[in-house]
């Protein structure tokens, strides 16, 4: 177990360096001066004043060469100081930001792929079990259909339907907490967005399992059907469904940012289009920071969860 750990670390820790330096390649090569930006955009400047922007660039360390600046970049990030926000909040620290601004994408996407993931495996199993019968292809059907509809169409459907027409709930907008009626319709279409995928993966899975010979031996003893499902099936249907869930839990909480930007959700999706919408660089290179060692550790969670679902794991 140890020396797993350590292989993993290594990885992660190149992995880690290899996005940051690419990441601040591409903002210092092609994303644009941010101090540049704010006279061009006029943000309580009324021209270039080259004596001000030169002022401003070596208050925030972007006089310095490419390598010279990642260079202190990485070793101020290893300290704890992930920089001050250039644009977006005026030297803010980007820390601080970060930490208001993920906990709501967290929540919204964890309790997100709860919902989906206990809705769509159950729509998956009931699918393989009955299959090519007209409940299977029914939730087939419906499945297929709701993934034609984009996220940012399935929301202002929602809103027309519950707010406007039906008149069960007002207008969500902002946040108020997980718990809170507001946070019930955006958690509701980012569940809808990955129903689909989970439905298909566990029929899929599901499907292959029944044709194993230990199910048909368990079969042929008399064991009843209900038990078959629990105890020979749901162990190994379940370990490719983690690792879509994985993958899927990562992309809810990097890419709500549709959902957020619809019911104006301070989240770090929202956060990710402001920081690239103003070039600023400490916010972006968070986003980046964060966004890798949430991977990161999403992959770690599912490589521990697989010796528990499957013992053939363990044994290796």
């Amino acid at each position: 177990m140890a020396s797993f750990l350590i292989i993993r670390l290594l990885r992660w820790t190149a992995g880690l360096f290899l996005i940051l330096f690419v990441t601040y390649g591409m903002m210092f090569y092609g994303a644009g001066d941010p101090i540049r930006m704010m006279f061009i955009q006029g943000e309580d400047f009324d021209s270039e004043d080259e004596v001000v922007m030169l002022a401003l660039r070596k208050k925030y360390g972007l006089d310095e060469p490419f390598l010279v600046q990642f260079g202190n970049y990485l070793n101020n990030l290893f300290r704890g100081d992930w920089g001050r926000s250039i644009r977006l909040q005026v030297d803010r620290p980007v820390l601080d930001i970060v930490k208001f601004r993920l906990p709501i994408s967290m929540q919204l996407g964890f309790a997100a792929t709860v919902i989906g993931a206990v809705v769509g495996i159950s729509l998956g199993v009931i699918a393989a079990l009955y299959h090519n019968r007209w409940l299977d292809r029914l939730i087939i059907s419906t499945v297929l259909f709701i993934n034609g509809i984009p996220i940012f169409v399935v929301g202002p459907m929602l809103l027309l339907l519950l707010v406007l027409q039906l008149k069960l709930i007002n207008v969500p907008y902002g946040w108020s907490g997980l718990f809170h009626i507001d946070a019930a319709l955006p958690v509701a279409v980012i569940s809808i967005s990955i129903l689909p995928i989970i439905v298909r993966q566990t029929r899929s899975a599901m499907l292959e399992i029944k044709s194993q010979l230990y199910v048909r031996t368990a079969r042929a003893k008399g064991v009843p059907e209900f038990w078959i499902i629990m105890r020979h099936m749901m162990r190994p249907m379940l370990t490719p469904v983690v690792t879509t869930l994985g993958l899927v839990m990562i992309g809810l909480i990097n890419g709500s940012l549709i959902v957020e930007l619809i019911f104006n959700i301070p989240g770090f999706g929202l956060l990710t289009i402001e920081g690239i919408k103003k070039v600023d660089y400490p916010i972006i290179m968070a986003v980046a920071v964060v966004g890798t060692l949430i991977i990161f550790i999403s992959n770690f969670l599912v490589d521990i969860i697989y010796p528990i679902l499957d013992p053939r794991v363990r044994a290796q």
